[in-house]
């Protein structure tokens, strides 16, 4: 006797967002990128805290930044860093500086493997997943 198993379908996960998080999640939504800012500081943040880091000042303030920056450095996946990518292929994961000074993980979209170099400037591309209710913030190259 055998018997088979049909593997459920998985998607990839996607981020909740908190209250804490809300504003960057909205930001994106309406094709913005925001981040905290401390005036005690003078410095951007990421990711969201609900203090102001090495100083804990509750003096954090969202900020709308332009999204544009450098290729920190990257790692090209040949195999799925999870089962819920086992489709999306080779993937480019990536760290950006935006030009105001924090860095983000994120993807690289829209090049080809042979092309990427750090250093290189990129830009923010917006990716919508309506049915989760979220949008997804990658980058691309800037021509």
């Amino acid at each position: 006797m055998s018997t088979t198993y049909t593997p459920p379908v998985l998607t990839a996960p996607l981020p909740v967002p908190t209250p804490l998080t809300r504003p960057f999640w909205d930001g994106l939504a309406e094709r913005k990128v925001r981040i905290q800012y401390s005036p005690s500081l003078g410095e951007y943040i990421f990711y969201p805290r609900p203090l102001a880091p090495r100083t804990l000042a509750d003096d954090l303030e969202w900020r709308e930044i332009s999204g544009a920056g450098t290729l920190y450095t990257y790692t090209i996946t040949t195999r799925p860093v999870a089962p819920h990518f086992a489709a999306a292929g080779p993937m480019i994961l990536a760290v950006v500086q935006w030009d105001e000074g924090p860095k983000f993980s994120t993807e690289l979209l829209n090049v080809a493997h042979e092309d990427v170099q750090i250093g290189m400037r990129v830009k923010p591309v917006f990716c919508d997943y309506p049915e989760a209710g979220v949008t997804m913030l990658r980058y691309e190259p800037e021509v």
